[in-house]
């Protein structure tokens, strides 16, 4: 087992994991776009296009947090001037560590995407599990260009044979990514 799949494993919860042939497979056949960046106290895994990049997976460890590392290492993603898109499990007073991680996307200037519902089936937990996005751009991106981009993330990624390797179809595009109406309450 890679280090680096043993670190993100124990750190990530099942529903978010893909498996490690999962990940061999990406790397094999998509080496030229998803990347793993494994440093002494960091696991970096991003899938990066022409036009934005998806960062898949980054945990900086424990005893490294609070020292700016996390912050370093999106400084260099941001060098290479594209829009970066993300998924953060939301916040939950039960999990501090959620809190903490929204935090920091948004004080590296992160913008959260509420308006777009992201919620996708585990294949092999079958969890459902909703993840709020996030995006980092110099230019505002609208609504249908991120769940254009997330739509590629999630065949090109996530769903990435699939069948092959957990035995399930992946589901369509209209299930897991779904604009909802903005609403607003106005003054009585």
């Amino acid at each position: 087992m890679n280090t680096w799949y043993m670190a993100l494993s124990e750190y990530f919860p099942a529903n978010e994991m893909k498996s490690e042939e999962h990940f061999e497979l990406l790397l094999e056949d998509k080496g030229c776009s998803y990347k793993i960046e494994e440093g002494a106290d960091y696991v970096l895994a991003y899938f990066e296009q022409e036009d934005f990049l998806f960062v898949d997976y980054v945990l900086v460890h424990s005893h490294s947090r609070s020292a700016g590392l996390g912050s370093r290492i999106m400084d260099q993603l941001k060098k290479k001037k594209k829009p970066i898109l993300l998924e953060v499990e939301p916040e939950s007073i039960h999990e501090p560590d959620t809190i903490k991680r929204v935090h920091f996307y948004k004080k590296i200037g992160f913008q959260c995407i509420d308006h777009i519902q992201y919620v996708r089936r585990h294949p092999v937990t079958k969890e459902l599990n909703e993840m709020k996005l996030y995006c980092w751009s110099f230019a505002p991106k609208s609504d249908r260009w991120i769940i254009e981009k997330m739509a590629a993330v999630y065949q090109e990624v996530h769903a990435y044979q699939s069948k092959a390797l957990y035995g399930t179809q992946p589901q369509e595009i209209n299930e897991i990514l779904i604009l909802r109406e903005h609403t607003y309450n106005q003054a009585k």
